[in-house]
């Protein structure tokens, strides 16, 4: 053997980007595909009973525009509760020029010098819009006491005002409908243990998420405190069970459509909200109550 040959250069076995794929990589990129048309189809079997509802809400939604009434629903709970995926099916068949989410981050510098609820106010609905907010001006009585974002100043200020700010949206002809999402310890750890794992869904998870279960009964006493204070007969909190996300969906649409009367409703369709999932708030602080008594926890 020569020694040229001795020294000649391995081929490189690497596909060459311009030649065709080959039978394991068409077959890989099969299988992708095939889970990913399961995973679909399973969503859409999943998300059939919301059908006839999402028509009512395109029903809904051309009433506010014929009696040009704003309409807010404001979402709140714990991370992973099922909030956005809720919000996404209602909104996902209306008219996308007369629906919007709003979903504001931090407060720039300018904005926290002033009125809380100004940047809020600026993103309201005209007559006959409807806005989702995915997450509101109650993160000052939940997210930011707990994790330091307020002063109990600032706190104390936002439970004073909130009641009669909400009177104001309510006597001024507005719809507003107030959701809180209620999972419990277990199913929230569930939820956040596939977000780490999927690399879907890894982007959901932040630094917040992170510190929620150890924080958890911190969160429980700031949800009590909201309720106690501004759940008000003009702008009542409902309680939405979330464990069960399918449950949790198709009973936020009922609320919200159990909000206005509306015209051209089915007479065949069931409106009736599950007593399991769908809570007053008087009841749910009613619940927490006791469940403090039963642990022995005084009452704040």
């Amino acid at each position: 053997m020569s020694g040229k040959a001795l020294h000649e250069p391995k081929a490189d076995r690497r596909q060459d980007p311009a030649s065709p794929p080959t039978v394991e990589t068409l077959r890989e990129r099969i299988t992708d595909l095939e889970r990913e048309r399961d995973n679909l189809l399973a969503t859409l079997a999943k998300d059939q009973p919301l059908r006839p509802y999402q028509v009512e809400l395109i029903k809904l939604q051309d009433h506010l525009e014929a009696t040009q009434t704003p309409m807010i629903v404001l979402f709140e709970g714990r991370d992973a509760s099922g909030k956005g995926g809720t919000i996404r099916r209602v909104k996902r068949f209306m008219n996308e020029k007369r629906a919007r989410v709003v979903a504001l981050g931090k407060p720039t510098a300018e904005q926290r010098t002033q009125w809380y609820f100004q940047r809020y106010v600026r993103q309201f609905p005209a007559g006959g819009e409807m806005v989702l907010f995915d997450r509101s001006w109650y993160n000052r009585a939940l997210v930011e006491p707990v994790l330091g974002f307020c002063t109990k100043e600032e706190y104390r200020d936002f439970l004073k005002g909130a009641v009669g700010f909400e009177k104001d949206i309510v006597r001024q002809g507005t719809v507003l409908v107030k959701l809180y999402f209620s999972v419990d310890k277990k199913t929230q750890e569930k939820r956040f243990a596939r977000r780490r794992n999927d690399p879907l869904r890894r982007w959901k998870l932040s630094e917040i998420d992170l510190q929620a279960q150890d924080l958890w009964d911190d969160f429980t006493e700031m949800k009590h405190r909201m309720l106690e204070r501004t759940s008000t007969s003009a702008a009542p909190w409902t309680i939405i069970r979330s464990n069960s996300k399918q449950k949790a969906r198709l009973n936020t649409m009922k609320v919200i459509l159990n909000a206005v009367d509306y015209a051209n409703r089915d007479p065949d369709l069931d409106f009736t909200t599950d007593p399991q999932i769908v809570i007053s708030g008087r009841d749910e602080l009613e619940r927490m109550d006791q469940e403090r008594d039963t642990l022995g926890r005084p009452r704040r």
